[in-house]
């Protein structure tokens, strides 16, 4: 597969010299693309950035959290020290794509966009590195382990990965199949949800499925606590604020006659507001624990939480957006409405540091490269990599402007 032109795009607003690294970035790409790696195993992908970061003669920090990798680029003039994030992990889905560079790891796969984001901040560190001079202050760019689960964001914080420099404000990028080529999802305040997670074992009691009276229908009870978990939302959440509550498993009985004594359910919590942060968790615990003992059986319940809320910065987001009006150059090319329900663990460094994360539209339905994220379709148009790198410089060579 090729480099696709099918679907007209400006490359106008891309400089000739980034232009010009465009299939640089696409062999990089498709390289990690065939060696995915789960979360916190990245040799390969890390082993690869750092031989690149030594060929190019950039310093850089690591192990940071395992397979993470700093790479510190100092400006030629004074300046704030912005950090620009890059996930590099995969997922464990197999490939379904039939391209030359599919996976060559059975069971593993990039499908949400990891190799694009690691393979434009490498892009973005060349770059730098080759005009160093012209740059004012120092630039961080992290390469993140494990975004996908359990999470590399907070161990590379504990880990000092914002010191030495310390960094003043964070930016970072995700291709986004929700949007096509040529867009850039960019806003203010909230853009992912907080993510949590249930896990609950029901205790009832079993028996003869012709002799109900003698039992505790554990799957009765799960399927009344499936129901009433949705009243969260709709009854405990103010309407202004978004949240989800999903089961997204149920697993019970052995049989067809006989009235399971246990049942097992498990799901997910999501909301922007971090008001909300303790409230959902405990009404799920309350509705739970009502509806067994209404029923005289018993539970036990896991719940955790795993990411806060990703929150732009206003100041950061404003001058991200600014960026993104020159590159795609019409305003209907900058979508403010972007906000999802999914979540990332960039939100630990936006709680340390003013940053803001945004998307880049790489959906190209006409080439058939617009399955969603985690499907093992997943794919995007490559010309979104020199893009990214694109809208990364230029919030570099702006960060002077930025008031924090």
């Amino acid at each position: 597969m090729t480099v696709s032109t099918a679907t007209p795009i400006n490359t106008s607003q891309i400089r000739p010299e980034i232009q010009g690294l465009q299939q640089d970035l696409v062999q990089w790409r498709r390289g990690i693309h065939q060696r995915p790696e789960m979360g916190f195993k990245e040799e390969l992908t890390s082993d690869f950035i750092i031989r690149k970061l030594q060929q190019w003669g950039i310093p850089h920090q690591t192990p940071i959290a395992h397979t993470g990798v700093a790479a510190i680029i100092e400006g030629g003039k004074p300046g704030k020290v912005l950090g620009i994030r890059a996930d590099i992990d995969a997922l464990p889905i197999h490939e379904e794509n039939d391209v030359p560079y599919r996976s060559q790891h059975d069971g593993i796969m990039h499908a949400c966009g990891h190799d694009g984001h690691t393979t434009i901040a490498l892009g973005t560190a060349y770059y730098l590195w080759q005009h160093r001079e012209e740059i004012a202050g120092t630039v961080k760019i992290i390469f993140q382990p494990a975004e996908e689960g359990p999470g590399g964001a907070k161990p590379m914080i504990e880990e000092g990965v914002l010191k030495n420099p310390d960094v003043d404000a964070m930016i970072g990028l995700h291709l986004w199949n929700n949007l096509p080529l040529g867009t850039i999802g960019v806003k203010d305040g909230p853009l992912m949800a907080a993510v949590e997670f249930f896990e609950c074992q029901i205790q009832g009691k079993g028996g003869h499925g012709a002799m109900p009276h003698q039992t505790t229908d554990a799957i009765l009870v799960s399927a009344q606590v499936v129901n009433a978990l949705q009243t969260i939302v709709a009854r405990n959440v103010d309407p202004n604020n978004s949240a989800v509550v999903t089961v997204g498993e149920l697993q019970g009985g052995s049989a067809k006659n006989i009235i399971a004594d246990s049942a097992y359910l498990s799901g997910t919590v999501r909301y922007f507001n971090k008001d909300l942060e303790n409230d959902i968790g405990q009404r799920v615990e309350d509705i739970i624990a009502g509806v067994c003992q209404s029923h005289g059986a018993s539970y036990d319940l896991n719940y955790w939480r795993m990411y806060p809320a990703v929150i732009n910065d206003a100041r950061v987001a404003g001058l991200v957006r600014s960026v993104a009006h020159s590159v795609v150059e019409t305003p209907a090319g900058v979508v403010p409405e972007c906000e999802t329900m999914g979540g990332e663990d960039m939100s630990f460094f936006l709680e340390q540091v003013p940053g803001c994360y945004f998307f880049l539209g790489a959906a190209n339905s006409e080439l058939g490269l617009n399955y969603p994220h985690h499907h093992p379709r997943f794919d995007f148009d490559e010309r979104a990599l020199s893009m990214g790198v694109e809208m990364f410089v230029r919030c570099v060579e702006q960060m002077e402007t930025l008031q924090i």
